[in-house]
């Protein structure tokens, strides 16, 4: 697969607590989110010209104002890493899931998903610590995804042939399980705490994962 790499342009701009959206009805709430798609999607259009947009830019590529932005994102560079984690994932694990050589065999699924992770590991393990740095202490804002979104959304793919087998409980202990050991914060841990090689890295990870479902099968044999 290959990855591309975009640079960065941070803003110091912090969002106030009285710019956020306060209306929690559910068609404000369904607005607001597409307002941030919109956002990050006019992000991402000018960034696949191999543009670092400004605020200026985004705002009129999405039809919306500054103070629109800074609503749903607190600086310009969290809104930019996550436009360029979601490139990412667009030109790599997205396509790999849709594939037809994507196995249907539950511990293969799972460790392949695990290979494409690691394939991309160059390019998203940097966005992965931006993201953590800049999310990490910052208060969640009204109707936003926490915080590794897309991680949930392909574990939940990957785990879809599961979902008639294992109850509800198992499914969602397993989710969790996966989302430990399959990602950034998975990757440094192995690389800073452990100070594994790549080689090393992808063996602890492919194999966790895979006796995590392994382990998940045999239980759902026994009930």
């Amino acid at each position: 697969m290959t990855a591309h790499c975009y640079t960065f342009r941070v803003a110091p701009r912090q969002v106030q607590s009285e710019d956020r959206p306060a209306d929690t009805s559910p068609g404000r709430a369904a607005q607001r989110r597409r307002t941030r798609a919109a956002i990050i999607s006019a992000a991402q259009r000018l960034l696949k010209h191999g543009h670092d947009p400004s605020i200026d830019e985004i705002a009129a590529e999405a039809d919306v104002s500054r103070r629109t932005i800074y609503m749903y994102f607190p600086t310009l560079d969290q809104l930019v890493t996550d436009a360029t984690s979601g490139l990412l994932a667009e030109q790599t694990v997205d396509p790999f899931l849709d594939s037809p050589e994507f196995s249907t065999d539950p511990v293969e699924r799972v460790d392949q998903f695990a290979r494409s992770l690691l394939e991309i590991a160059d390019d998203a393990l940097p966005l992965g610590r931006r993201i953590l740095r800049l999310t990490v202490d910052s208060e969640p804002l009204p109707d936003a995804p926490r915080r590794g979104y897309r991680r949930m959304e392909w574990i939940a793919r990957v785990l879809e042939p599961l979902r008639t087998q294992l109850t509800a409980e198992q499914y969602e202990r397993l989710t969790s399980a996966l989302a430990v050991v399959l990602g950034w914060e998975a990757m440094i841990v192995l690389r800073d705490v452990r100070g594994l090689d790549a080689a090393d890295e992808e063996r602890v990870m492919r194999w966790a994962a895979r006796t995590l479902v392994t382990a998940i099968l045999a239980e759902s044999d026994q009930v």
